[in-house]
């Protein structure tokens, strides 16, 4: 069993129930990589994020209000890849996954990110991690 499925898994068991909000494929212009070649202008990137979020507390009403905004995650993400020159994926995806754990909704995120420009032979070469809140 893959790791997002464990963490799901063992949500469930805790909660009952857990909903997944999700971006797929989102993508991004990104001043990103440690050799001079990527240091010379933005490369795409592409992100996916999950997040599982408790069932909230009160019927959803077809009321934004109710639920959480995924705004937040594109709002977010721009503002990460814009603050500054990330030498490593590893990094802007911990500082995305650090961001999209923040609300209290949300109890556990998976953040993936891809070059998809780097090797001729491949689609892509990325990094993804997973995290369920204590």
């Amino acid at each position: 069993m893959a790791a997002a499925e464990m963490a799901v898994a063992g949500l469930l068991a805790r909660h009952g129930e857990v909903r997944r909000l999700f971006l797929r494929e989102h993508r991004v212009m990104a001043r990103i990589g440690v050799y001079a070649h990527e240091q010379q202008a933005p490369q795409r990137l592409v992100i996916d994020v999950d997040l599982w979020v408790a069932a909230p507390s009160q019927p959803l009403q077809d009321n934004l209000a109710n639920v959480l905004d995924y705004d937040f995650v594109r709002t977010g993400i721009a503002r990460l890849v814009a603050q500054q020159h990330w030498n490593l994926q590893e990094s802007l995806c911990h500082a995305i996954l650090d961001f999209c754990l923040a609300p209290s909704e949300v109890l556990a995120a998976r953040v993936a990110t891809a070059k998809t420009d780097i090797y001729p032979d491949s689609a892509a070469v990325g990094y993804e991690v997973t995290r369920i809140k204590s």
